[in-house]
């Protein structure tokens, strides 16, 4: 999850899915050197990610993101979906993964009316991986870990772009998922 989509992209076809490069390329839609650039940086990128060590603190959310992701989740679990859309940018790009993707603040609009319309969630600032997110939690299952996740991504203090996992819930199976430190307690079953 931490390498750029391309790179992530081509080391899973070429060295999960066993692809050749000529494959890679057809289903990317690359170039031979676009497909091979990516593949070699993506390996390079996680062999850097697999050094690491393992207790490395994770990265701190400046305070303004801080009280803005805050403020996104805490609308969103009130139902004040209208203080959302203010919060987004005109030209705000969202991609509900394995669903479809939306463009601008007015198609974008109408994926909110679709969750108001549901109660399966409940919002929490966390961490996946190491980067900052929004975990998602069955209000209706107590117990359970999240659902899926959502990454938000800034841009002149608006929200620019909204990456959804809710139909992409096997994204977060084996996943490093932590609380926002003000979070450290689960949601409470509605």
């Amino acid at each position: 999850m931490r390498l750029p989509v391309g790179r992530r992209s081509s080391v899973i076809l070429a060295d999960v899915l066993g692809c050749s490069l000529r494959e890679v390329c057809e289903i990317m839609d690359l170039s031979l050197p676009a497909a091979k650039a990516a593949l070699h940086r993506g390996r390079v990128q996680l062999r850097e990610i697999a050094e690491e060590p393992e207790d490395a603190p994770l990265p701190k959310l400046s305070d303004a993101d801080r009280i803005r992701l805050g403020a996104y989740v805490a609308h969103f679990n009130a139902r004040d979906f209208d203080a959302i859309r203010a919060m987004i940018a005109d030209d705000v790009k969202l991609e509900l993964v394995n669903k479809s993707r939306m463009n601008g603040k007015a198609e974008v609009s109408r994926y909110f009316g679709n969750y108001s319309k549901v109660s399966d969630w409940h919002l929490v600032p966390g961490q996946v991986e190491g980067r900052p997110a929004i975990l998602v939690f069955d209000p209706n299952a107590p117990n359970s870990g999240p659902k899926f996740f959502m990454l938000l991504g800034w841009s002149g203090g608006k929200v620019a772009t909204i990456r959804d996992f809710r139909y992409a819930p096997y994204v977060i199976e084996g996943a490093e998922c932590r609380f926002a430190p003000a979070e450290a307690n689960r949601p409470k079953p509605r």
